[in-house]
């Protein structure tokens, strides 16, 4: 299977995502850009957007950035470890943008960091991530 067609697959099935309004772009394999409004739903009291959301948004930023760096491959990723660090909250009506990039790619474990900043370039969050890459057929 091509890189292409797995990546179409994956947004395709990622519900999730779409729920969030999240999109991504790849920049070239092991490195992606990938955007979410912060909106009222997504907020956990009345000025700051939910953590868990932070950290979802967090999870698909390195997720993507390591299944763009193993999909020409073949390979499909889970995500086995997530760290991140909050270093500003978001109120609603902020564009954040994430920046995701691999830093190892071995033959099975990829090791992801990436950094959420805001519409004023401002770090909101930065993180990292081991994922397991596995054959699409075992899928």
């Amino acid at each position: 299977m091509e890189m292409q067609q797995i990546i179409d697959e994956y947004i395709k099935a990622n519900h999730f995502g779409r729920l969030l309004n999240m999109e991504f772009q790849i920049q070239e394999p092991g490195k992606i850009i990938y955007t979410l409004p912060s909106r009222k739903e997504l907020l956990a009291t009345e000025t700051a957007m939910h953590g868990g959301a932070l950290a979802a948004f967090m999870d698909a930023i390195l997720g993507v950035a390591a299944l763009s760096a193993v999909a020409g491959e073949g390979k499909r990723v889970a995500t086995l470890e997530l760290k991140i660090s909050f270093l500003q909250a978001v109120p609603e009506n902020d564009l954040l943008t994430g920046y995701g990039t691999v830093l190892k790619k071995g033959n099975r474990i990829v090791f992801s960091e990436g950094e959420i900043r805001n519409q004023n370039n401002e770090i909101i969050a930065k993180g990292s991530g081991t994922f397991t890459a596995y054959p699409i057929a075992k899928s």
